[in-house]
């Protein structure tokens, strides 16, 4: 297994266009990435639902589970750590989480990628 490569910081949108517990799409460097901003954290996670196959993640529902903030497929439900991109319901499938940062007044978001 490969350790994830880590791409430069891209800017994303100003904080105040994130609504609080809604998402948010944006493309960056060609990546589809779902944007959250919940109990005052910024989160990006890969806007492609790994089950259901479609760009939808963005439209998912936040939430939270007994404390870890959630995201809930808007497909078929499957529930996951917005911290991990760890899926709460099927063991074997995450989303790719990507780092996120508030600097400025500005979101900014650095790519993971995979080996």
């Amino acid at each position: 297994m490969t350790a994830p490569t880590m791409l430069d910081w891209a800017v994303v949108c100003p904080l105040d266009l994130l609504d609080p517990d809604r998402g948010a799409a944006a493309l960056v460097d060609g990546v589809q990435v779902a944007l959250f901003r919940t109990g005052g954290e910024l989160y990006a996670v890969d806007n492609l639902d790994p089950v259901g196959g479609a760009y939808v993640m963005s439209r998912g529902i936040v939430g939270s589970r007994g404390g870890v903030p959630t995201l809930a497929s808007p497909l078929h439900k499957q529930v996951y750590d917005l911290r991990t991109g760890r899926c709460l319901d099927l063991p074997d499938v995450a989303l790719r989480r990507h780092e996120v940062r508030c600097r400025n007044g500005l979101v900014e978001v650095r790519l993971r990628q995979e080996g």
